[in-house]
């Protein structure tokens, strides 16, 4: 950056920037807080010294929050992966099972926008295919801010719903599924070659709200990637009025599914050389939800268990990515 030169590259010197301020960011922050850590021990000092109670209230405050941030701040630091500093890329679909998984769908969605909110990450919802009676078919959403790829990851899986049936009229028990998928949003550092004899480009007409220019016009964009004999990636983009815009963004969605192919496929082949037996593609089942007869939300691979469904549908996620981040550590 001290160089004469470093402004002359324009593709890269704001990649240059962005990386010193990912690198800068952990170690101002763990300057801020050895700081607010030494303060509070003066407090707590001054508090003994003139036995004042109300001071150590305000020192046992303090504790506290500073234990919360450390703990955040601790949780960060095991996103230590490659793109784990990236935005997220978020595809939904429901399995077998009609309205029934297709609401449990729209469930989920929901459930991510509002971790995003309480989290201060902002979204974009790139496509939504409605269902025919409730719920949705599919749902692309991209989730922004920092480490939003490395929080997200730990929910790739199929998530299981346990409930009475609102759609049942003899109010009978039903098991749902629905699927996510979560792959980094890739910057123009990451290549990822496209061949486009193995792509189909189709326009149709956006089915969702977006005024008369998106409704009389095919601006909606679906893309359809044959990556080998037995594997073909979908997708869809809608949200966007320009046809151009949208086909940038079913591109851009694209390159981080075939990326995060790419890296599956990856772990597979090194489980296969160390010999692991157990299911690490993304489709297995990592989590069940039960409505009925008790509620319990469980995750399968790390075993933790909330009692609160209604905070975990809510976005209180932090419990289960935290424990998925320290199983991948260990």
């Amino acid at each position: 950056m001290a160089r004469n030169d470093f402004w002359d590259d324009v593709e890269a010197a704001p990649e240059v920037l962005k990386r010193r301020a990912r690198l800068q960011g952990p170690l101002d922050r763990w300057q801020k807080l050895s700081g607010q850590v030494q303060d509070t021990l003066g407090l707590f000092d001054l508090a003994l010294e003139e036995n004042d109670t109300e001071v150590l209230q305000e020192v046992e405050a303090e504790v506290q929050k500073l234990t919360m941030e450390v703990e955040h701040f601790e949780l960060e630091s095991m996103l230590s992966g490659e793109m784990d500093d990236s935005n997220a890329i978020l595809s939904i679909h429901p399995g077998a099972g009609g309205t029934e998984s297709q609401d449990w769908a729209e469930m989920l969605m929901r459930m991510y926008i509002r971790w995003a909110e309480t989290h201060g990450y902002s979204y974009d919802v790139l496509d939504v295919q409605p269902g025919e009676e409730a719920g949705i078919k599919s749902a692309t959403m991209r989730m922004v801010g920092p480490y939003a790829y490395g929080y997200l990851k730990a929910e790739t899986g199929v998530h299981r719903l346990v409930r009475i049936s609102p759609f049942d009229a003899a109010k009978r028990r039903h098991t749902s599924f629905a699927a996510l998928l979560v792959s980094p949003e890739l910057d123009a550092s990451i290549q990822v070659e496209i061949d486009e004899s193995r792509l189909r480009v189709d326009t149709y007409r956006s089915s969702g709200a977006g005024g008369q220019h998106v409704n009389v016009t095919d601006s909606a964009i679906r893309l359809t990637y044959q990556v080998d004999d037995e594997t073909k990636l979908v997708v869809q983009c809608q949200n966007e009025r320009s046809q151009h815009k949208n086909r940038a963004s079913a591109l851009n969605v694209l390159r981080s599914r075939l990326y995060a192919l790419e890296q599956q496929r990856q772990r597979e082949r090194m489980a296969e050389l160390q010999g692991e037996k157990k299911e690490i593609a993304w489709g297995h089942q990592i989590r069940s939800y039960t409505l009925a007869p008790y509620q319990m939300v469980k995750d399968h691979r790390t075993g933790v268990e909330v009692g609160n469904v209604e905070a975990v549908f809510d976005g209180n996620l932090d419990a289960f990515m935290k424990e998925y981040l320290l199983m991948q550590r260990t």
